[in-house]
């Protein structure tokens, strides 16, 4: 079984007990999130099921909220003694998806 969501502006491929890094989401460590399913499909024994409808949940829980690796962004102009940097590291919460649910 395997769903693909949106958060942060992003779509990720899911499957239960995968553990991802998303955008930073406001809810606390330990809480449980739900997305909607963009698209969702279930392959049983006996069926084979897929949906496009937004009916399929996904349940994660937070893991924890962390920083993902700095970014230099470095800028210069030449025969102008012009120099400048900075740098970025973007907020990440870790998940754990533990549900998918077919509607």
């Amino acid at each position: 079984m395997y769903a693909i969501i949106e958060t942060g502006g992003k779509q990720y491929w899911v499957v239960p007990g995968e553990i991802l890094q998303v955008e930073k989401l406001t809810d606390q460590e330990g809480a449980e999130v739900t997305f909607k399913a963009l698209w969702s499909a279930s392959q049983d024994a006996k069926t084979v099921a897929a949906s496009k409808s937004p009916a399929a949940k996904v349940t994660a829980r937070i893991v924890r909220h962390l920083k993902g690796p700095k970014i230099i962004v470095f800028r210069k102009k030449s025969k102008k003694a012009y120099e400048k940097g900075s740098g970025h590291r973007q907020e990440l919460t870790e998940i754990e998806v533990k549900d998918i649910q077919l509607a």
